[in-house]
């Protein structure tokens, strides 16, 4: 019969069911399935939502900076050049029309462009917080077995209040709610 000890140690040292030896493969791992699951939400993407995040991006840019400042520069400078050709003259209503017509279409672009980053957002906190409960769950569970297997070996523990409270379970809606009503308070300190 093998002792506990070097039972604990051959386990410790074999190879993991899963074929991860380090702390860094592990992590890799992580970071490769989640880099899929963002590919596979930028592939579900209609060809609008692709177009306006291009828009947003090179709106976003230094060159487009730049282009600006050539562009009214330029116009700026033929509509008030003497002797020049003037298409535009000064206060330039046919720019400032442009300039206006331009400003609607870059924010449609951009809030098209943020609701599609709105929604992956919430989808990475939704899966965070399936994460985050089926841990607690687990650890819940955890405890659990620990204070069982620390009873059939008669280990004596201490008697400690806060580790009985983590056997439960958390409910979620609770937590709301105990968030909210802080919330609240915070916002109305006269109600406190």
């Amino acid at each position: 019969m093998h002792s506990p000890k070097a039972t604990d140690e051959q386990h410790v040292s074999g190879p993991s069911p899963t074929g991860i030896s380090s702390v860094h493969e592990l992590t890799e791992r992580n970071v490769q399935a989640i880099a899929q699951l963002e590919q596979a939400a930028r592939q579900e993407r209609s060809g609008s939502d692709k177009f306006a995040d291009a828009v947003a991006r090179f709106c976003g840019s230094v060159t487009f900076l730049w282009t600006h400042v050539a562009g009214f520069g330029v116009w700026i400078a033929v509509n008030t050049w003497p002797g020049g050709p003037r298409f535009d003259p000064f206060p330039f209503t046919f720019l400032t029309l442009v300039v206006s017509l331009e400003a609607i279409f870059l924010s449609t672009f951009i809030l098209i462009s943020q609701n599609q980053e709105t929604r992956l957002a919430e989808r990475r906190n939704h899966l965070d917080l399936q994460i985050n409960l089926l841990a607690e769950q687990e650890n819940t569970r955890m405890l659990k077995m620990l204070t069982a297997i620390a009873g059939a070996l008669g280990v004596k523990v201490e008697h400690d209040p806060d580790a009985k409270v983590l056997e439960e379970p958390t409910r979620p809606e609770s937590l709301v709610q105990q968030i909210d009503e802080a919330a609240h308070a915070a916002a109305d300190p006269k109600k406190q």
